[in-house]
């Protein structure tokens, strides 16, 4: 019973050692040798790749980064000599990720919210995507065989072709309904405010949609820097909107003024 209490203890003093504003990584990295560097990376403001914020040496197995932040943003873990990036959204409170050493994009990260909401919505875009993966795992020998042929099978490689791009155009159309409809139900979520973010880069995209999104957001995220963006272009399109308006000629009556 006193090993229990002594447990409970610790860990109460661990949480309560969390403030409110900061956030603590608590990394597992098995199989990595001690001292190899894991390093936290962020874009650079100049948008030239990523510049490295923090850095920290693997010990038996563990690592573990702590720091404060504003608001979410995405970041990326890099271990030194092992080829590949770990993508996570860096936010106060406590941040779990169980690196695989031997396939990164198969590390595990879960604890906060928004990691939790990241990783659920990259589960599902692999799903809509499976076909088209499917597809091409099965097909490139066979497009690869009808390419060195002389001269060139284009027969196969037309119909191959056409068959890719209506999985593909299906997969796209698919996926925009998943980013709608995500960002329509989850708008306390950090990635609805980057999907809004996307649409706004779409000339086709209907404002009234998007500002209905917007005026949807949690307050948290409307003043992010994506969620900023968003509202300088929707303001910026208003203008334009307006600015597009051919104003009436005093000049000439209207249909009622020439009765």
């Amino acid at each position: 019973m006193k090993k229990i209490f002594l447990l409970l203890s610790v860990s109460l003093f661990l949480v309560s050692c969390l403030g409110k504003d900061e956030y603590i990584i608590s990394g597992t990295a098995k199989g990595i040798e001690n001292g190899k560097t894991i390093i936290l990376e962020t874009q650079d403001p100049t948008g030239m790749g990523l510049k490295s914020i923090d850095t920290v040496k693997v010990e038996n197995g563990k690592f573990e980064i702590k720091g404060k932040v504003t608001e979410p943003s995405f970041h990326m873990l890099q271990v030194e000599s092992i080829n590949g990036k770990i993508p996570f959204i860096l936010e106060n409170g406590k941040i779990t990720i169980e690196i695989n050493k031997d396939s990164l994009n198969k590390s595990k990260i879960s604890g906060t919210y928004n990691n939790d909401e990241f990783v659920k919505f990259n589960e599902e875009l692999i799903q809509i995507q499976k076909s088209l993966i499917d597809f091409q795992k099965k097909n490139t020998p066979m497009m690869n065989e009808a390419q060195q042929k002389v001269p060139k099978d284009t027969v196969v490689i037309n119909k191959l072709m056409q068959e890719f791009s209506k999985i593909q155009q299906n997969v796209t159309e698919v996926s925009k309904k998943k980013y709608l409809s995500y960002s329509e139900t989850h708008p306390k979520s950090y990635i609805t405010v980057l999907i809004i973010q996307g649409m706004m880069n779409d000339p086709s995209v209907d404002l009234k949609k998007v500002e209905k999104l917007f005026a949807g957001l949690d307050e948290s995220l409307k003043t992010t820097v994506p969620g900023k963006t968003i509202k300088t272009k929707l303001d910026q399109a208003k203008m334009s909107s307006v600015n597009a308006t051919p104003p009436v000629d005093a000049t000439h009556p209207t249909a009622g003024d020439a009765k």
